[in-house]
């Protein structure tokens, strides 16, 4: 449930103060219209607290789509138009909010049309100029969209006629052979990771941290669900933040009806693992993903008394660049985390390992996401084709974790064998 709005009307000649800002940004990323979403509050939030750190000069579309979406940092804005889709989707949604006549007492935090800094007003009374010009600005996205995705005229000719029933029977000419290579070299960007683990005619296994164990198990009473009775009883639980990356899997799974268990670490074999393809979730809090990730080029590390946790280029060994602090982690929930991500054959159970495993909790999401959206796998893809379609492949990500809420995955170091 999102929070309640403010009772009255505030001055509009007062500046609003950055708690003001931060509470109505609250607001506005638990209601319905970005609760659901993980990219819209992730972009709203970024906006949001940079232009109050005073650091809006920074707030560009290259940066959004490097920091935010995980983009590298030459990357073609041009023919990569996420940042404007996403702002173009954001002005929609806050357009929607403040429709609402619940919400006409509320700060007004908006996206002006052709920029990606945030503005901060009270209502006005009456016909609220702020609003109208949101709603303008969305209209006008929509139009740009439009005339951008529209296709130029069709010009035909009796030349192109011609070309064109030449081509079509050089098409029906090409062999059988041709056209499954075709189809292989233009499958989709998931089936490129998917499809050993999908094709594999073994079930596969999740195997999932198992972190906490409980010894008793607190009941609700059904005629007084106020009314609680403790029994006793024998639990395993999980991180809500590894189930997120559990379930995004098994989806993948579920979709292409690919059999699957599911096993705690603790109860899971190495006779479990030559079973079928594995598919490991989380690192510091699961053994067999260490196992697992321990011998290849990017591993997990830590000191004696686990305050800074890392993973390793085993080919440089002394570069320290991927490090979650804990101290800092703690005292601010702001920091980048990192993650591993793999998909190899194991050589001791002969079997196809999957790995998504974050340092930190948001580290495992962003890993989640980052193996079940197409465009994450279209990048990976791409680096896959160009070190020669090499079977085995390991990738680190990093994302920014904002109040303890992780961003778009960004890809920081691949390697293939």
């Amino acid at each position: 449930m999102s929070a309640a709005a403010p009772a009255q009307h505030n001055p509009v000649s007062r500046e609003p103060a950055g708690d003001e800002v931060r509470e109505e940004l609250n607001r506005l990323l638990a209601s319905p219209f970005f609760s659901h979403s993980k990219r819209f509050p992730a972009f709203l939030r970024f906006v949001v607290e940079h232009t109050l750190a005073g650091d809006s000069e920074n707030i560009k579309e290259r940066t959004l789509g490097i920091e935010i979406f995980g983009r590298d940092a030459e990357y073609d804005t041009g023919s990569d138009p996420i940042v404007r889709v996403t702002a173009a989707e954001i002005r929609k949604r806050l357009a929607q909010y403040y429709q609402d006549p619940s919400h006409e007492s509320e700060l007004r935090i908006t996206l002006p049309s052709g920029s990606y800094i945030p503005q901060f007003h009270w209502p006005r009374v009456g016909q609220d100029p702020v609003l109208k010009e949101m709603v303008l600005a969305v209209a006008e996205d929509i139009v740009i969209s439009e005339t951008r995705s529209a296709p130029p005229a069709l010009k035909t000719s009796r030349h192109s006629i011609f070309l064109l029933i030449l081509v079509c029977g050089v098409v029906a000419a090409v062999s059988a052979g041709s056209v499954l290579l075709w189809q292989a070299m233009h499958r989709s960007a998931p089936d490129f990771f998917w499809r050993p683990v999908l094709a594999a005619g073994d079930p596969v296994l999740l195997c999932i941290a198992d972190q906490l164990q409980y010894s008793s198990i607190s009941l609700r009473d059904a005629a007084q669900p106020t009314h609680q009775v403790v029994l006793n009883d024998k639990l395993t639980a999980i991180v809500v933040d590894d189930v997120y990356a559990t379930v995004k899997v098994a989806g993948v799974l579920q979709s292409s009806r690919k059999e699957y268990s599911l096993k705690g670490e603790g109860a899971t074999n190495l006779e479990d693992l030559r079973n079928g393809p594995t598919v490991f979730i989380g690192a510091f809090d699961n053994a067999w993903t260490l196992r697992m990730t321990n011998a290849l080029r990017y591993h997990f590390s830590n000191d004696a008394e686990m305050s800074k946790l890392s993973i390793v280029d085993s080919q440089a060994p002394s570069q320290t660049q991927w490090v979650l602090d804990r101290s800092v982690q703690l005292a601010t929930n702001n920091y980048r985390d990192y993650a591993i991500v793999a998909r190899f054959t194991d050589s001791n159970t002969g079997k196809l390992a999957v790995v998504l495993a974050g340092i930190g909790r948001g580290g495992t999401i962003a890993a989640g996401e980052f193996l079940t959206d197409a465009d994450d796998l279209a990048q990976l893809r791409r680096a896959a084709q160009a070190a020669g379609d090499k079977k085995n492949m390991e990738v680190v990500l990093s994302t920014q974790i904002i109040d303890g809420e992780p961003g778009s995955p960004k890809l920081e170091a691949a390697y293939f064998w």
